[in-house]
C-alpha cells in the first residue's frame, strides 16, 4: 500500500528564492547578508521529490522565516542588533515527459516567489546611529528546474535535480529589506529515498549551491554545501495517510567569501536544524494530493541569521 500511496511523488520548493534576504556585505556574518538563496526544508521529504510518472504537477507553498544577527554590512550600511521577518507564496509548476531519459523520469518545472519581508537594525552611518526599519514586498528571485531525474529501484528511488536561482527579484542598494539577491546561484543536488511496505519512509538529499557575485556589491557568497534527511511513518486515514515525522538539516559554507566588496574577511557560516514534520497523502488511480507542514528551528548556527522555518506546502499531481 505504502508503494502504491508514494507513487505520485513531487519536487517542491526546491526552494524559496529569494525568501530570506538581508543584502549587502557581510562583516562579522558570512553570507551576503547573513543568508544565501537555497533554503532549509526545500528538499527533505515525500513531497520534495522528482516525479515519478508522466504528466502535470502544480504545488504552492508558503515559508515563514524570522531571525536575527548580531553585525552585518546590510545594503551597504553597518547594522547592528538586526532582526528579520519573511513571509513568502510560491507558486510552482512541473512537466514529466513520458520518454524517460537515462532510464529516469525527466521533468522540468519552474517555482516563482513572491515576498513581503521587514527588516529592523541600528545602522551606523557618518558617525551617527539611528534605529531603523526597512519594508518591501514583491517578485523575488525565480528558481528554474532545467533538471530533474527520478530513477526508481524497487523502493528506493534515486534523484538528481538542478535548480538554478534567477536574480529576476526586487533589488535596490542602501536599502536593508530586499525580495531579490541580484545574483544567480547554481545549486546540483543528488538524493535517495525509501517507501517500503511497513509505511517507513526515508530521504537523505545533499548539493552544493555555487553563486556568483552581486555585481552592485562586488560580493560573492562562498559555496554552501548542504544535506537535508528526513524520516516519516505513515497510519491509513480514510482514504489517505497521514505521516509524522522529522527533519533535518546541516548547511555549510565550504568556502569563503570574496570579491571588493568582501573588504572584512572571507567568513564561511554554518547551520543545524532539527524539528517536526506532518503530512496528509491522498493518492487515486489518476491523480495525487499531498499536504505537509514542517517548522525548522535553527539549533546550532555560526556567522548567519539564526531563526525559524516554517513551511506549509501543498502539491497536486495529475
Amino acid at each position: 500500500m505504502n508503494r502504491i500511496a508514494l507513487k505520485r511523488r513531487v519536487l517542491t520548493t526546491a526552494v524559496a528564492a529569494g525568501l530570506i534576504v538581508v543584502q549587502g556585505a557581510s562583516s562579522v556574518y558570512a553570507e551576503e547578508g547573513g543568508a544565501g538563496h537555497y533554503v532549509p526544508g526545500a528538499l527533505a521529504t515525500i513531497i520534495d521529490l522528482p516525479p515519478n510518472k508522466p504528466g502535470m504537477v502544480f504545488e504552492t507553498a508558503y515559508l515563514n522565516y524570522e531571525g536575527d544577527v548580531g553585525t552585518t554590512l546590510a545594503g551597504g550600511l553597518l547594522s547592528t542588533d538586526l532582526e528579520a521577518e519573511s513571509d513568502a507564496l510560491l507558486l510552482g509548476g512541473f512537466y514529466t515527459f513520458e520518454q524517460k531519459v537515462l532510464g529516469a523520469w525527466y521533468s522540468v518545472g519552474a517555482i516563482v516567489p513572491y515576498v513581503d519581508m521587514e527588516v529592523t537594525a541600528t545602522v551606523s552611518a557618518g558617525g551617527r546611529s539611528v534605529r531603523r526599519t526597512d519594508q518591501a514586498d514583491g517578485l523575488g528571485d525565480i528558481t528554474f528546474m532545467p533538471l530533474m531525474m527520478a530513477w526508481q529501484k524497487d523502493a528506493y528511488q534515486f534523484n538528481a535535480v538542478l535548480p538554478i536561482y534567477a536574480p529576476t527579484g526586487d533589488y535596490e542598494q542602501g536599502r536593508l529589506a530586499n525580495p531579490g539577491k541580484n545574483y544567480w546561484t547554481f545549486d546540483p543536488t543528488v538524493g535517495v529515498s525509501y517507501s517500503g511496505p511497513s509505511l517507513l519512509n526515508w530521504a537523505v538529499h545533499t548539493g552544493f549551491a555555487i553563486n556568483t557575485e552581486n555585481d552592485d556589491t562586488d560580493y560573492k557568497s562562498g559555496t554552501v554545501w548542504h544535506v537535508e534527511g528526513s524520516v516519516q511513518k505513515l497510519f491509513p486515514a480514510g482514504s489517505g495517510l497521514i505521516g509524522v515525522g522529522a527533519n533535518a538539516f546541516y548547511y555549510d559554507q565550504i568556502t569563503g567569501d570574496s570579491g571588493k566588496g568582501a573588504n572584512l574577511g572571507d567568513f564561511e557560516g554554518k547551520t543545524l536544524g532539527v524539528g517536526p514534520v506532518l503530512t496528509y497523502l491522498r493518492p487515486t488511480a489518476t491523480d495525487s494530493l499531498v499536504f505537509e507542514l514542517r517548522w525548522l528551528p535553527e539549533i546550532d548556527v555560526e556567522r548567519r541569521l539564526e531563526g525559524d522555518y516554517i513551511w506549509a506546502k501543498l502539491v497536486y499531481q495529475f
